[in-house]
């Protein structure tokens, strides 16, 4: 079903974007790696089995996004599935302690970045008269935690975001759907806290968290079901965690 169909995957480089590249080559399709550190690209389309592509990418950068997609070689350039991995999240401070570089790192990746790349490929998809588009949310865009209002804020826009997409694609033969994980162990919580691995590793401290193949399983199954069928939002957690604030340890 996938065999030579086209996969634009953003935030490729690790976690979920790259697990994503990986399941998806898996089932024989053409993986478009996009992402900041162009070297781990690099590095990851080594070992993929089928053909790739690699594109250092900024998405929060408007200009950079229409020039690549611009750009892109012919034979990449009929995108079939985009998912927009690409989102972070800085510091777990509250409110009127943050810092407003924290702010605008989480919404300019994880919301306008999001809809950057989105605004840049489904055009194209229309006009070919297929596609489907799978947001990597969270937890987080169904409640809120302490110290984490602003990137909350910023995957409940995800979440409303995708709905409203679907809205706009009513009657087309595109697919929407979103992907919201609980806990996974990933570079997310390093980045959150700037290199702090002590810190970073506290947070899967005592449970088993999802893997990123757990959530690019996910994807793949929404990606691959038959054309009438869309799976909307999935919410998937560790079995040891019940909600956003609630989780059992060791």
């Amino acid at each position: 079903m996938l065999s030579d169909q086209i996969i634009f995957v953003t935030g490729a480089s690790s976690g979920i974007g790259a697990a994503c590249a990986e399941v998806f080559s898996a089932q024989g399709a053409k993986i478009l790696l996009a992402a900041r550190r162009i070297d781990r690209l690099k590095t990851l389309a080594k070992r993929l089995p089928t053909k790739s592509h690699c594109v250092e990418l900024d998405v929060s950068n408007r200009k950079q996004v229409d020039e690549l997609l611009d750009s892109l070689p012919a034979e990449w350039r009929e995108i079939d599935v985009l998912i927009n991995n690409a989102g972070l999240s800085r510091g777990l401070d509250k409110v009127q302690q943050a810092k407003h570089q924290d702010w605008e790192e989480m919404i300019d990746t994880n919301v306008k970045g999001l809809l950057y790349v989105t605004r840049a490929v489904v055009p194209g998809m229309l006009e070919r008269g297929r596609g489907h588009i799978i947001n990597i949310g969270s937890i987080a865009g169904h409640e809120v935690y302490p110290g984490g209002s602003v990137y909350c804020a910023s995957k409940h826009a995800v979440r409303a975001l995708t709905q409203g997409l679907r809205m706009d694609l009513l009657g087309t033969p595109l697919r929407v759907s979103s992907v919201d994980p609980g806990l996974v162990e990933t570079e997310f919580s390093l980045v959150r806290f700037r290199g702090d691995a002590e810190r970073a590793k506290s947070v899967y401290k005592g449970l088993q968290p999802l893997t990123p193949h757990d959530v690019a399983d996910v994807v793949l199954f929404c990606a691959t079901r038959p054309p009438h069928v869309n799976i909307n939002d999935v919410l998937l957690t560790p079995l040891a965690q019940a909600s956003a604030m609630q989780a059992v340890r060791d």
